[in-house]
C-alpha cells in the first residue's frame, strides 16, 4: 500500500520531499500508517478511499476533485473521511466535491452549488444553504 502512495508523489522533485508529504498523508489518515505493509486490494472500502485521496495528495495538488467519496461506506468511516476533507479545506486546499448526501456536502462546503436536472438552482455558502427552505424540504426531509 505504501508503494501506491509513493507513486502518487512521482511529480515531486526529490525523494525527501515525497517522504515529507507521505508523513503528512499518514497524519491525515493514521490508519494508512498502520496498514502501510498491507496489500491495497485487501483493504476495506473506506481505507481504499483514504488511500486514493492520499495518493492524489502526494502530488501536492492545488485542486482535489472528489466524486461521491462517501458512496458505500460505513457511517464511522464517512465521518473520518469528511473530517479529513474539512482539514484539507482549512489548510487552503481547494476541494471540488460531488456528493449525493447533501447534508454532508453542505457541512463541508464553504461554497455550494445545487444542481437539478443539470441546472444550477441554488448557490451560496454551504452554511446558508443548509438553512434554505428548498434544501430542507427537498433534500434533507426536514
Amino acid at each position: 500500500m505504501r508503494e501506491n502512495l509513493l507513486v502518487g508523489g512521482t511529480p515531486l522533485p526529490d525523494g525527501s520531499k515525497r517522504l515529507k508529504v507521505l508523513g503528512e498523508v499518514f497524519a491525515l489518515f493514521p490508519i494508512l500508517a498502520e496498514r502501510q505493509q498491507q496489500i491495497a486490494g485487501s483493504m476495506s472500502g473506506g481505507q481504499q478511499q483514504m488511500l486514493a485521496i492520499g495518493r492524489a495528495l502526494m502530488g501536492r495538488p492545488k485542486l482535489l476533485m472528489l466524486d461521491e467519496p462517501s458512496l458505500g461506506l460505513a457511517p464511522l468511516v464517512i465521518r473520518e473521511l469528511y473530517e479529513a476533507i474539512r482539514r484539507l479545506v482549512e489548510i487552503g486546499l481547494t476541494v471540488l466535491l460531488v456528493e449525493q448526501d447533501i447534508n454532508l456536502a453542505l457541512k463541508a462546503a464553504k461554497r455550494a452549488y445545487v444542481l437539478e436536472n443539470g441546472r444550477v438552482v441554488l448557490q451560496g455558502p454551504g452554511s446558508e444553504l443548509r438553512e434554505n427552505a428548498h434544501i430542507k424540504d427537498h433534500y434533507l426531509g426536514l
